[in-house]
């Protein structure tokens, strides 16, 4: 039973005041009696609130309390989105077009849901056989350029001033026309009106907008406003008409720069447009059929340019950030219900279920069903509730044998993952939530990252065993990293480059442990069985496989766990291959070692095999069925860029333990208790270099330009800091006889982790092109 802070102090309180007394030598005159027994006294004191304060909060904060604290968050956030999406619309193509703000200088976040930043491709690919018209003045022809632009980003903007421009991209016959129509007159009506006749002609996506031109002429008056009035009321019967089979959008005014506008040009004012801005909302809402109108105004366009018009060059026309998020919630409500990009949920409605997901919300709502009856029968064979270990936050074993488990553990068991799928689907798939991009501020990722390494120290305790990379250590080593990734995802951390290439050695570290962990056990224990492997194969697959189920997601979606998955058959490979080397066989001579090696070295020469070669590498995971685990959107780059990044730290890992493993049996390393692990002046130089290691990188982090540029050198040095950190950790007896509780516990479920820290953060990955 593992003594508490307050026994340890009254134990080891007379040896630590006689080992004071030893070093004072004469040195200086021993302090008084009264003084010393005083500082011992406030010792004493200090870490006795500490240990009563530390036992006091974690009788209240368990895990079952925790767990209960989030269960009420999550069904209170339920009940709060709900009543929003029932008072204030649930339509996520209204919140796109209508209103939003700025993250930062150039980031539109529009209000509650996602916009996805569309590259030519994805463009090419909505608008295919489509024909886009644009209509009005010369802040459309802007639109239009900016539009167009989307899908060929080198178009010029060479068009004649009031004249049509025309555009055409032959490959995917993408056809967008714009129209020179200053006014909202007889002339707009005529061309809207030829089109209602012509049917082949007729555009599948309009966007019209004027009023600039009516003030400019007719100097503002009201008798012009009360025209546009009419004029607009009877162009909106024919934009009804062109509605029923294709897309209309009205752009209302954007703002101007009064100030810097010319001489010609000061009648058009704010006010004046905000006038006319009320007329189009009227006449234009006053056209609904259902409650509903079929033409689409723009209003979140003119929200943006109210914060960069005073960026204008002339006041009237808007830079060309502006004119880019125009574009682009133009695109999002065209393209985002065709293409359903990842990380575009606006205009998005809930996805069908397949045959999989209904099979499986039967096989989960069955189990519940079943578990309730067992229930209600009284079925309740099973163990007594074990009191939680308030030091640890983990609950205690039972001395004695586990009692069976009765008929009602399993359904039990599948009713809670039926929950949390639930929860998932509701957060990933469904549009309950609402969402928002990720937007990286140094505060949003620094913060959480004190606040949990806080928490870490605050439940420090004593190993116990003091090894080298002892289980409790690789425990907390993997729960600190998964935390780390996971506010590095949740935060968007990824756009600061070092802080990128920091978690890119984290990630590396995992793999690391991978390769060290495998190889140990197969080296120790020579079990190269079928249980084992299908046994590891289980738990590194099964909760990313229902969630491939559930989310109706490929495989490579959660890409870490096929990358984890690949490297463990590499490993059993490569150890099971002939000859099987195990420890026992390699103590009879040493040249079972060097065999060791050459296989190690086969397994590095594969690996440049398919690192130097990508047509080679696509090649072999192109091939079906193995194309199906490792294809992403119908490629396999994407695994390509994953596996390569850290190609080396698996073998890093292998090497590393294969050498330790040899030390700690010819008993080099002192592992006892409160001992460097090595002499102290090899120490104190790895412990040095280990320490210049690690400021030299975040140097190097910090000066890299680029995640290309850091990427090319990330394999070869990542292993530097992974060994650096492992030595200063381990060297110090004292840094390997403590271990925080609070990191080993979420290092306990890393497997879990794994998969649902890549479910709720992949938005990031989608936004940034690779995290």
């Amino acid at each position: 039973m593992r003594s508490s802070a307050l026994q340890l102090v009254v134990m080891e309180a007379p040896e630590e005041a006689s080992l004071a007394a030893e070093q004072t030598d004469g040195a200086a005159p021993p302090l008084p009696d009264h003084t010393t027994a005083c500082c011992h006294g406030a010792a004493k004191m200090a870490i006795l609130a500490y240990s009563l304060g530390k036992r006091e909060i974690n009788h209240h904060f368990t895990i079952r309390n925790a767990k209960l604290i989030s269960f009420v968050l999550v069904v209170l956030l339920l009940v709060f989105h709900g009543v929003l999406r029932h008072y204030g619309g649930g339509d996520s193509c209204e919140w796109l077009l209508s209103t939003g703000r700025y993250l930062g200088e150039n980031v539109w976040q529009p209000y509650g849901c996602m916009m996805h930043k569309y590259k030519s491709t994805e463009a090419k690919t909505c608008l295919s056989e489509k024909r886009v018209a644009f209509v009005g003045d010369s802040r459309i022809r802007q639109l239009f350029y900016s539009f167009v632009k989307v899908i060929e980003p080198d178009r010029r903007e060479d068009g004649n001033k009031h004249e049509d421009i025309s555009f055409e991209e032959v490959e995917s016959s993408v056809k967008v026309d714009f129209l020179w129509c200053p006014e909202a007159n007889n002339s707009m009506k005529e061309r809207l009106a030829s089109w209602i006749q012509e049917t082949s002609a007729k555009p599948d996506v309009v966007i019209l907008g004027a009023a600039t031109w009516s003030i400019k002429l007719h100097g503002g008056s009201s008798e012009t406003l009360q025209q546009y009035k009419v004029n607009l009321t009877a162009i909106a019967v024919h934009l009804e008409r062109l509605a029923e089979h294709g897309e209309v959008y009205w752009i209302l005014q954007d703002p101007v720069n009064e100030e810097a506008l010319s001489e010609n040009r000061k009648m058009i004012t704010n006010q004046q447009l905000e006038l006319y801005n009320e007329v189009a909302v009227s006449v234009l809402n006053g056209t609904k059929h259902n409650g509903r109108s079929g033409v689409k105004l723009v209003a979140a366009s003119r929200q943006a340019a109210l914060e960069t018009i005073t960026q204008s060059e002339d006041g009237l026309h808007l830079p060309e950030s502006t004119r880019k998020v125009g574009a682009m919630l133009l695109m999002n409500s065209v393209c985002n219900k065709l293409l359903r990009p990842i990380d575009g949920s606006c205009c998005q409605t809930l996805p069908p279920l397949n045959f999989l997901q209904k099979l499986t919300a039967c096989f989960f709502l069955g189990s519940a069903v079943i578990f309730a009856v067992l229930h209600v029968l009284g079925n309740n064979r099973h163990r007594r509730p074990v009191p939680a270990d308030v030091e640890s936050l983990e609950e205690k074993k039972p001395a004695t044998a586990a009692v069976p488990l009765g008929p009602k553990a399993p359904f039990q068991a599948l009713c809670r993952m039926g929950v949390i799928m639930s929860y998932f689907y509701l957060c990933d798939r469904a549009d309950v939530f609402m969402k928002e991009h990720k937007f990286y501020t140094h505060s949003a990722f620094f913060i959480p990252l004190i606040y949990i390494f806080v928490l870490g120290v605050f439940y420090s305790e004593n190993s116990k065993e003091t090894k080298l990379l002892n289980r409790e250590q690789t425990d907390e080593w993997k729960g600190w990293m998964q935390l780390v990734i996971l506010i590095y995802h949740i935060s968007g951390a990824s756009a600061f480059v070092p802080v990128y290439m920091h978690v890119r050695v984290l990630v590396a570290a995992y793999l690391f442990q991978t390769g060290y962990g495998h190889f140990s056990f197969f080296w120790l224990k020579g079990d190269f069985g079928l249980y084992r492997v299908c046994q590891v194969l289980f738990r590194l697959n099964f909760l990313v496989l229902v969630l491939c189920v559930v989310m109706d997601r490929p495989y490579q979606f959660y890409y870490f766990v096929p990358l984890v998955t690949f490297w463990f058959v590499i490993i059993y490979g490569t150890m099971a291959l002939w000859p099987q080397i195990l420890q026992k066989k390699a103590n009879s001579s040493g040249m079972w070692h060097l065999a060791v090696l050459a296989k190690l070295l086969g397994l590095l020469l594969f690996i440049c095999l398919f690192a130097f070669s990508q047509e080679f590498f696509e090649s072999v995971f192109s091939v079906w069925p193995v194309s199906k685990l490792f294809e992403l959107n119908g490629s396999v780059h994407e695994w390509w860029f994953r596996w390569k990044l850290d190609r080396f730290a698996v073998i890093h890992g292998m090497l590393f333990a294969f050498i330790y493993l040899v030390l700690q049996k010819r008993q080099v390393l002192s592992e006892s208790k409160g001992e460097l692990l090595l002499p102290p002046k090899i120490s104190n130089l790895l412990l040095s270099l280990s320490i210049f290691s690690f400021v030299t990188y975040s140097i190097w982090a910090s000066n890299c330009k680029t995640k290309t540029e850091c990427n090319e050198m990330h394999p070869y040095i990542s292993v530097v800091q992974i060994l650096a950190f492992i030595l200063i950790r381990n060297i110090p007896g004292y840094a390997r006889s403590i271990y925080s509780s609070f990191f080993a516990w979420f290092g306990k479920i890393s497997l879990e982790w794994e998969g649902t820290q890549f479910l709720i953060t992949m938005g990031d990955c989608w936004q940034s092109g690779r995290w």
